[in-house]
């Protein structure tokens, strides 16, 4: 297998209606702008509450994808 280095950031998705959406958003989401999403690992599930009831899911995630050495993001800028 040839050697890879891959670039990790974290994201944070919600769904009013379960994690799964709420994880499938964030990846969705993030896949619009990163290139090549190669894994997504869900590092936290919380959830929002108001007057004593759920209202939102949230899904913290990790997602690694290929680094590219001829692209060179500041992140901090997000």
């Amino acid at each position: 297998m040839p050697e890879s280095v891959y670039t990790v950031v974290e994201v944070i998705g919600s769904s009013t209606k379960s994690w799964e959406d709420a994880a499938r958003n964030a990846v969705e989401t993030a896949c619009r702008s990163l290139k090549d999403v190669r894994i997504a690992g869900v590092k936290e599930l919380d959830l929002k509450v108001e007057n004593g009831k759920v209202v939102d899911f949230r899904a913290r995630l990790n997602l690694s994808f290929k680094y590219d050495p001829r692209i060179q993001k500041d992140w901090s800028e997000y």
